[in-house]
């Protein structure tokens, strides 16, 4: 039964330390932009024409 007088404070302090750590990461702008990094994902600008036929396997797209 002492054992609940050090579980209960830890789990408190630790569920504090969680809430604090999300309200800081909404203070900062973490969740502003939610579809920008799943378009990002998506887009193949960075590649030029010669690096995109460099980067496909060997006899992709040979017929």
């Amino acid at each position: 039964m002492t054992v609940l007088l050090y579980l209960v404070p830890a789990a408190l302090s630790l569920g504090l330390l969680g809430l604090a750590a999300f309200m800081w990461s909404l203070r900062t702008g973490q969740y502003d932009d939610l579809d920008g990094a799943a378009v990002r994902v998506l887009s193949d600008d960075d590649l030029h024409d010669d690096d995109a036929r460099d980067a496909r396997p060997h006899g992709a797209g040979r017929r």
